[in-house]
């Protein structure tokens, strides 16, 4: 383990778009405020700060400057990744890096942990916690060199002239980032599953005895401080495979802390936690920050910026095109990010009267082992033409039910129609045949199949149509793929290029996409935008429009409560394992969601619509009610 997203192959672009030119055609001509030149960082004292756009120069933290990016450009095969890209980090201050899903943030990052090197310009950073020498240096990259190449380095003299404090570094390492004061948290987990979490935090750093053993006393306390800082409530000796997704972030927070950065580069942190958890980590920036720790922190929560930012630097299609402080209004942060204005955040068109029911649920219900049902007496129906959102708590049952409707996981009693037909339990091919679709939570480890190419990902779903007599119709299939991938905007290289090397949001097309070419006509969206920039929100939200508009249907859960409200003709809301009662469009509030969220006896209060006053469950549990801040979305803060 290095510390870096290791399955990405080194010369293979995470975020990139297909055939970027060297100038932006963004409206914005050649010498306007737009256009800052390569190598002249916009926020260093002395240089051209003023002529960015958004408001003017951002302010400058008093706190010494920690790292440097200077004119840095990467390109891979086809593709500029970044295209002179400036940046720098002071000490004591918040840095947000803001940009669409493939502007380039997901390259920068890792070129600054030691995953990518620089083709052109080059990084400088302040000598490292174990002295001046403890990171590599190199002279500035030739210009000219060939994009795809790797450029030729040299160490420099040691007593190479400092720059403002600084000096140049070449990090070809995660060691050698660590040398530097580097840590990253990375959007995607770098923990070993079959590791504790103690062995995971100090994995390669393991404290020893005299004799040269591995300390596990040592080991454990220090990872229970660890853990008590980041209000973790689990043993040091829990297997990392136990956790869920937002525990799983937190470990990797505690293990970037164990580490005692003095830079700290934070991708996504808080895409899966809780608005409980993001207050933690919140405190913990703040910490940091009063000791003079420098923070990059990556989010595509724009309330989350003035929150907790200094400054931000927005990058767009691979350039850095401007820089202002943290107060920037979101509308002009879109504006920056996307390069034009987005006139609606969610473009909801609603029908004037859905059509038949396309899915029917009735009491559905599924036994947990000794600590209730995981899901009881679960009953709704969705309409040709219209959005049902589920919302709900942290473990009220969305996504259980959500799978078992889909036939993934099993259930006890109930049924699932579709078209008045009902569907065997638990047969997901029986599920797809009447024309249902999931795009799960988990996009990489359950919707996609990562190493194999966009084509393949695309057409996974239609397999057996695409197959005649054994053989399957690779030039129909194509031709597929690239219509979809087309109307869905995907930005790639290729159909060939494999998934795991698109960013976010296009991987999520292509989920997505998968189920448009296999005819689906209800699609289960769980976690549709999570971790997705704004513009490619939009872009989803107007494909849910289209869905809809053409008789399909959609069923989304989402712990985005704006964004469940802001697309949702009805709302249903669950409350452990129930569902506690449906909103039209017109009640649909954030109160009056979180009331019912928040209901411990789902049913006394609210009927479902065949059921009579002999079916309800008498209300015996009047205590123990989930905190507000339990709410799964870091919207609902």
């Amino acid at each position: 383990m290095t510390g870096v997203n290791d399955d990405v192959p080194d010369g293979i672009p995470a975020d990139v778009p297909d055939g970027i030119p060297d100038r932006v055609s963004d409206g914005v001509p050649d010498g306007a405020p737009g256009d800052v030149p390569a190598g002249v960082p916009a926020d260093v004292p002395g240089r051209a700060a003023a002529g960015l756009p958004g408001g003017g120069p951002a302010d400058v933290p008093d706190g010494r400057e920690l790292l440097r990016v200077e004119g840095v450009t990467k390109s891979f095969p086809g593709v500029r990744a970044l295209d002179g890209v400036d940046l720098s980090l002071r000490g004591g201050e918040v840095h947000v890096l803001l940009g669409e899903n493939g502007a380039g943030k997901s390259t920068l990052i890792k070129m600054l942990s030691g995953a990518h090197r620089p083709d052109q310009g080059r990084i400088l950073a302040a000598p490292g916690p174990e002295g001046p020498d403890a990171g590599p240096t190199t002279e500035p990259t030739r210009p000219g060199t060939r994009p795809g190449t790797r450029p030729t380095t040299k160490p420099t003299r040691p007593d190479a002239p400092p720059d403002g404090g600084l000096r140049e570094v070449h990090i070809r390492s995660a060691q050698d980032a660590e040398r530097l004061g580097i840590a990253t948290i990375h959007q995607e987990f770098t923990l070993v599953p079959g590791l504790t979490v103690a062995e995971n935090l100090f994995l390669g750093r393991q404290p020893r005895t005299r004799l040269g053993l591995i300390d596990k006393k040592t080991m454990r306390t220090r990872a229970a401080e660890l853990l008590r800082r980041v209000r973790l409530d689990v043993s040091p000796d829990t297997p990392v495979a136990e956790l869920g997704i937002a525990r799983l972030q937190m470990v990797e927070i505690a293990k970037a802390l164990s580490l005692d950065a003095r830079v700290l580069i934070m991708d996504e942190p808080t895409a899966v936690l809780t608005s409980e958890e993001v207050e933690t980590l919140f405190g913990i920036v703040r910490e940091l920050r009063a000791a003079g720790v420098g923070i990059l922190f990556i989010t595509h929560h724009l309330e989350e910026i003035g929150a907790l930012g200094d400054r931000v630097t927005v990058l767009r299609d691979g350039r850095s095109v401007a820089q202002v402080p943290a107060s920037t209004g979101e509308d002009e942060l879109i504006r920056l990010m996307v390069g034009r204005d987005i006139a609606e955040q969610y473009p909801r068109q609603r029908p004037d009267r859905p059509g038949p029911p396309l899915l029917r649920v009735r009491g559905l219900t599924r036994h947990g082992r000794g600590t209730g049902p995981v899901f009881r007496d679960v009953d709704f129906e969705v309409r040709a033409g219209e959005v049902v959102g589920l919302a709900g708590l942290v473990g009220a049952g969305r996504t259980e039910v959500a799978r078992a409707v889909f036939g993934v996981d099993p259930y006890d009693a109930g049924t699932v129609e579709i078209d008045g037909e009902r569907l065997a339990r638990g047969d997901v091919r029986a599920a797809m045949r009447a024309g249902l679709g999931l795009v799960p939570e988990d996009r990489k480890g359950q919707g996609l199949v990562l190493d194999a190419s966009l084509q393949d990902n695309l057409t996974l779903a239609r397999l057996n149509r695409d197959t005649r007599g054994g053989l399957v119709d690779r030039g129909a299939q194509r031709r597929r793929a690239a219509t979809v991938a087309e109307q869905l905007k995907v930005r790639m290289s290729g159909l060939a290029q494999p998934a795991r090397t698109l960013s976010g949001g296009n991987q999520q097309k292509i989920v997505i996409g998968k189920w448009l070419l296999a005819d689906t006509r209800l699609l289960i969206l769980d976690e549709p935008t999570r971790g997705i920039d704004v513009g490619a929100k939009v872009e989803i939200y107007q494909l849910i429009n289209e869905l809809t508009a053409s008789g399909r249907a959609v069923l989304m859960i989402s712990s985005d409560l704006p964004e469940v409200l802001g697309m949702s003709d009805r709302v249903l809301v669950m409350s452990q394992g129930r569902l506690a009662g449906e909103l039209t469009a017109e009640e649909a509030t954030q109160d009056a969601v979180m009331e019912l969220a928040l209901h411990t006896a789902p049913d006394t209060d609210r009927a479902r619509p065949h059921e009579t006053n002999q079916d309800k469950a008498p209300d015996t549990d009047h205590g123990n009610h989930p905190d507000k801040s339990a709410m799964e979305g870091s919207d609902v803060r």
